[in-house]
C-alpha cells in the first residue's frame, strides 16, 4: 500500500509539471535573454493572483543554477503582495519548459509556448488549459502583438474570452 501511495504521489507531481496535449514549449530558448522583469498583461483567473493589479514577475539566476522567481502585485487596499519561488528546467535548457515552486517540494509547470524573437512578449501556460499568462517587457505593449498572442492561445484551445486584463498603471 505504501508503494502505491508513493507511486500515486509521484504521478500527481509529474502531472502538475507537465504540459497539455498539443502544446509545445519554445525551443532554442535562451534563459539569459529571458531573465529580468516581465509585466503581466493578461491571465486566466486563479486564486493565487485574484484581485491583483500591476503584476510583475522578475527572474534572476540562483546560485544552484536554477531561477529565482519574484512575483509581485498590488492588492485593492494599495499594499503589495510578493511571492518568491524557484524554477528549474524539466529537460534541456534550450527548451522553455520549467517547473516552478512557491511551496516547498510542490512544483507546477511553467511552459513558454510563444516568445517573440526580441524576448519582449511571451505566452506562458502551466500543465493544462486552465492557466495562461501574456507577459511583456513593457507595461503597455503594442496591441497588435498582444492580439496575435491571444489569437494563438485561442487556436490552442485556451478560453481567451475569460482573460483578465491586468491594470498596469497606478
Amino acid at each position: 500500500m505504501r508503494s502505491l501511495l508513493c507511486l500515486f504521489t509521484a504521478l500527481l507531481l509529474t502531472a502538475c509539471t507537465g504540459i497539455a496535449d498539443g502544446i509545445r514549449p519554445v525551443t532554442g530558448f535562451q534563459l539569459d535573454r529571458y531573465l529580468g522583469t516581465w509585466y503581466e498583461i493578461a491571465r486566466l483567473d486563479h486564486s493565487f493572483e485574484r484581485g491583483l493589479e500591476q503584476v510583475s514577475a522578475t527572474y534572476s539566476l540562483r546560485d544552484d543554477g536554477g531561477v529565482k522567481v519574484l512575483n509581485r502585485g498590488k492588492q485593492s487596499d494599495g499594499s503589495w503582495r510578493e511571492a518568491e519561488g524557484k524554477a528549474y528546467f524539466v529537460g534541456s535548457p534550450d527548451e522553455a519548459r520549467l517547473k516552478v515552486s512557491f511551496f516547498g517540494p510542490f512544483y507546477g509547470g511553467y511552459n513558454v509556448i510563444d516568445l517573440d524573437p526580441d524576448y519582449q512578449l511571451s505566452l506562458v501556460t502551466s500543465y493544462n488549459h486552465d492557466y495562461l499568462w501574456i507577459l511583456s517587457r513593457s507595461p503597455n505593449p503594442p496591441k497588435a502583438k498582444v492580439d496575435a498572442l491571444v489569437a494563438k492561445a485561442q487556436a490552442l484551445g485556451f478560453a481567451t474570452d475569460q482573460l483578465i486584463w491586468v491594470k498596469q498603471t497606478p
